[in-house]
This record gives structure tokens, C-alpha cells and sequence, in this order.
């Protein structure tokens, strides 16, 4: 039985990439190559280096990893294949949990190195922009500010925001969602106007991720339900299952239709993953997950994605610092080029009554003031 053993590098240039292993980047290099030369070449190495360190691996792993057929480009073999498949499997299935590590660890050397820095717990639905958020955060002009992001569901999210786990909570909801909603029946129990602010972030298209070219021609639910396609849900408490719920009941679908609904994947990495390894057909998710693989895209709806806060904490300072790189031209520019997004009210403070319309203010009437008669 191989062993699994994770280590980190503290560095100013250790890159972008949360989580590294050379053998995997190496096998990649060779396919993309087609030899041992064109990989040391985009890799920086010397040929001598990936030569051997080729073949250290295949003594250790116990199998050949590189095939040469007589005059052609040099392959994978199926075993170098597999390898190369299995750590891209682990990378999309573990993204939040590799996330959160690594996010933890910044935390900490952020406060070990820079006693100036601003750092921000956040617990949200998982997403893509938050990802690309924390990564610009730390490198902007206006001060470090480090981005300490739990990703759990929606619902998770709020609570922990609620219990003092973290300073905002990230969810996401359809705009203009009716008072007997799912979507309104799961988060207005827990968002209370005058306790909690909302700050805007962004619109993003969620719908069905299928595989290049849509062979199924899906374009609906409906098509889902009827064609039998093997689809992927996300677990309960998430925002993106409380969406699909929503939507089935507005299309007149029980989840018992669709097929694969009680299987889940904890992210929209994931799911894109299963569906780009045929593992599944379809799944629910946001574009941006879909275009990164290659795969295609059927939008089925528009959300908001809010960033929520005690009121207590609206004017912190790593708060106040957050809510003024949001509004700057920078990111702003920056979100709009990821797939599927574009900036909503990004940075500003919205009325929980407009973005959330699902509570009812009276006003009190006022009594009736008595005259007396001349």
C-alpha cells in the first residue's frame, strides 16, 4: 500500500497553486511534450534531472510510467496515465478541504509576519470568485488583507456566522424569491433584519454542467427527467441544493425523477470533474467550474451572491478594508472576466428588505389625537 504524505513551502515565490506534487506536473509535461526534452524544457529542468527523476519513480511506485514506440513521440503509460488521473480526481474532490488548509496556514504566517495585516475569517458557499478574491486581496497596493475562507454550505455558513465562528457568511439566492419559497423558508429563519447586514458581491449564472458538445441535448430540468440522464446533486445544506429544489417544484418535478438526485459532490469542481471523467452525465453548478474543463454549459438561472455580517461588524476595520477593495476598479475589472460573473452592488451595503424581500414591515398607525372644542 502507497502512502500519502502532504508537506508545505513557505515562500514569497511559492506560486499560485494550493497544493503541488512533482510527479504528477512531470507525467502532465511528458503528454503535453511528447518527450522527455520538451518537458524538462517547460518545466525548467535539466534533461539529465527529469530523466532520472523518472526513473527513481518507477523503482519506487514499481511500474513503468513513460512508453517510446520506435520513431514516435513518447507516451504515458496506462499506469502513468492513472496516476495522472487519480491526483487530478483527489485535487477537484478535496478543492475545499485543500482550500481551507491552505488558508489556514496564511492566516497564521500572516499574523507571524505582518503585525499590520488585516485578516478576515469568512465561511461561504463555495465559489470561484471568493477564490480569485483572496488571491488578489493579498497581493493589493491598499494593505494585505487575508482572506481566512471556510467553504461549507450556505446554510452552514450562516449559522457559523451566527454563533461567532466567523465575521461574514457567503450565500446565495435567486433574485426576487417568493415568500413560500425554499430559498425564503430556509434563510429567513436565520438572517434577521436590524441584527444582520448585507454587502453586495456579485451575479453569477448557475445551470447544468454536460459534457463537450451537450450529446444529450439537454436544456431543461425536463430533459434531465426525461432522457435518464445520470446526474450529480450537491449535499444538503448548500445553497446550490436549495436552488435545485426550488427549481424542480417550479417545473412540477419530483427529485425522485431525476436520476442520481440523492448522489452528491461537495463542490462545483467536483461535479464538473465527474462529468468531464463520464463519471455522470449532468450536474448542477456555475459556469465558471464548466469552462475550466472544457465541458459545456446550459444556464438555467441568474443569483445573487451576498457576503453577510453582524451589523457589530460592518465598520471593523478588516471589514471596512474588505468592502473598499471590492469597490475598487481593479477587482471589479477583475470578476468580470471570470465566466459566468459580473459585479453586483459589489462592496456596498444593501437593504436586507430589497435584496431579501421576504419579511413584511408594518408601520404603526398612529393614534388618533383628540382636539378639544373651543
Amino acid at each position: 500500500m502507497h502512502r500519502v504524505q502532504l508537506h508545505y513551502t513557505l515562500s514569497k515565490d511559492a506560486g499560485n497553486a494550493l497544493i503541488r506534487n512533482p510527479l504528477p506536473e512531470l507525467l502532465q509535461a511528458v503528454a503535453e511534450h511528447g518527450s522527455i526534452s520538451g518537458a524538462a524544457r517547460a518545466l525548467d529542468l535539466s534533461y539529465r534531472h527529469v530523466w532520472g527523476a523518472l526513473k527513481r519513480w518507477e523503482d519506487q511506485l514499481g511500474g513503468e510510467l513513460i512508453i517510446w514506440g520506435k520513431g514516435q513521440s513518447a507516451q504515458l503509460s496506462e499506469f502513468g496515465a492513472k496516476l495522472l488521473w487519480a491526483e487530478r480526481q483527489a485535487q477537484a474532490r478535496l478543492a475545499p478541504q485543500i482550500a481551507a488548509l491552505n488558508a489556514d496556514l496564511e492566516r497564521a504566517f500572516a499574523v507571524a509576519f505582518d503585525p499590520n495585516a488585516h485578516v478576515l475569517t469568512l465561511y461561504a458557499s463555495h465559489d470561484d470568485a471568493l477564490v480569485a478574491l483572496r488571491t488578489h486581496a493579498a497581493q493589493a497596493d491598499t494593505g494585505a488583507l487575508h482572506l481566512d475562507i471556510r467553504f461549507t454550505g450556505s446554510v452552514d455558513a450562516i449559522r457559523a456566522l451566527n454563533e461567532g465562528r466567523c465575521t461574514l457568511a457567503g450565500f446565495h439566492t435567486v433574485d426576487k424569491a417568493g415568500a413560500d419559497s425554499l430559498t425564503a423558508q430556509t434563510y429567513q429563519p436565520l438572517l434577521q433584519p436590524g441584527l444582520h447586514k448585507i454587502i453586495g458581491f456579485a451575479q453569477r449564472t448557475q445551470g447544468l454542467i454536460v459534457a463537450p458538445g451537450n450529446p444529450l441535448a439537454l436544456q431543461s430540468l425536463q430533459d434531465v427527467a426525461r432522457t435518464g440522464a445520470r446526474f450529480l446533486n450537491r449535499p444538503l445544506g448548500t445553497g446550490t441544493r436549495v436552488l435545485l429544489d426550488d427549481l424542480l417544484a417550479q417545473a412540477g418535478l419530483e427529485p425522485a425523477r431525476i436520476l442520481g438526485y440523492e448522489l452528491n459532490e461537495p463542490s462545483h469542481t467536483a461535479i464538473a470533474q465527474a462529468v468531464a471523467a463520464g463519471a455522470a452525465d449532468v450536474g448542477m453548478g456555475i459556469e465558471v467550474a464548466a469552462r475550466a474543463r472544457g465541458l459545456d454549459f446550459v444556464p438555467l438561472v441568474h443569483e445573487r451572491y451576498h457576503l453577510a455580517c453582524l451589523k457589530a461588524s460592518l465598520d471593523q476595520p478588516a471589514t471596512l478594508a474588505l468592502r473598499t477593495l471590492l469597490q475598487t476598479a481593479e477587482w471589479l475589472a477583475q470578476m468580470a472576466t471570470l465566466p459566468g460573473y459580473s459585479p453586483l452592488r459589489c462592496g456596498e451595503v444593501l437593504a436586507m428588505s430589497r435584496v431579501l424581500p421576504w419579511w413584511e414591515f408594518t408601520r404603526k398607525k398612529r393614534a388618533p389625537t383628540s382636539r378639544k372644542k373651543p
